[in-house]
């Protein structure tokens, strides 16, 4: 037997009511829960219901008169892989303030979605094609390797919306966005218009960071920096030179033309303004 109180939620805000379910326990319990034997079973009331769409609250009187609207974007996952713990904690937060928002009567949007991850995704793809294939994306073509890319793309999209829904995260999965499909491609392409003629942006000459294995550009966020040990060289231009000079990088050194030393440094004021001829 199950019996239904009617609750007002907040002291600011008791017009709205909340349902709560009190269960009959009379009847006998398994020994242990199984989360199993009852999220599924709960997911799927949920989405048939379609209560997690805005539109929907709003047919069935859930929302308030004067309630506010709130919207919020789940950080969208790489597709690069499957959610893990951090996910987890990250989409438990953001669904509270979702659900608290609508026990408040407010129109609540929860938008869900997936981001291609670009380099990452294609690195991913390409170290899978070198150890199951012995290939590269050059021995395939560009348009067979942007196949493999979309197909490994659906494989882990799929697994990361199976494990958002058995998450429980209160989205609305009609309005589920990828940051490649069409309408995200137009709002992009239409943002870097309007930068671009309003001068925020422009075109020009900069140092870029280049990836020799992928033979690409790679933005400042995608650069991954590693102390590592090297060697601190010193050596003399040539068998006469008065100066040693020590570096890090000595195989540029045959393109230098001057050595520059502090202007008041005793050790090497007689050699200031003279040349000499170096022999590589």
């Amino acid at each position: 037997m199950t019996k239904m109180y009617i609750n007002s939620t907040m002291k600011e805000r008791k017009s709205f009511a909340t349902i709560s379910v009190v269960m009959d326990l009379s009847d006998k319990l398994d020994g242990q829960y199984n989360p199993q034997d009852h999220e599924s079973r709960i997911q799927d009331r949920w989405q048939k219901a379609n209560y997690f769409n805005p539109d929907t609250q709003a047919e069935q009187d859930l929302v308030k008169e004067a309630g506010d609207t709130f919207s919020m974007v789940l950080p969208p996952p790489n597709v690069t892989g499957t959610l893990h713990v951090g996910h987890a904690m990250g989409m438990t937060n953001k669904d509270i303030l979702a659900r608290y928002h609508r026990m408040c009567g407010d129109k609540t949007l929860f938008v869900p979605g997936t981001d291609h991850a670009a380099i990452a995704t294609q690195a991913k793809v390409e170290r899978r094609l070198t150890e199951n294939e012995g290939k590269d994306r050059f021995d395939l073509g560009r348009e067979d390797f942007l196949e493999k890319v979309h197909e490994f793309a659906q494989v882990s999209h799929d697994q990361i919306t199976k494990q958002i829904r058995q998450l429980g995260v209160s989205v609305d999965w009609s309005r589920e966005a990828f940051t490649l499909d069409s309408t995200r491609k137009q709002a992009v392409r239409t943002a870097f218009k309007r930068m671009y003629e309003a001068g925020l942006i422009y075109r020009g000459d900069r140092v870029v960071n280049w990836d020799p294995q992928g033979q690409t550009t790679v933005s400042d966020d995608e650069v991954e920096h590693e102390e590592t040990e090297g060697t601190l060289w010193t050596f003399r231009y040539s068998e006469g030179f008065p100066i040693p000079i020590s570096t890090t990088r000595p195989e540029t050194k045959f393109g230098d033309t001057a050595v520059a030393v502090h202007p008041d440094d005793k050790r090497y004021q007689e050699y200031i303004g003279e040349k000499f001829e170096a022999e590589f």
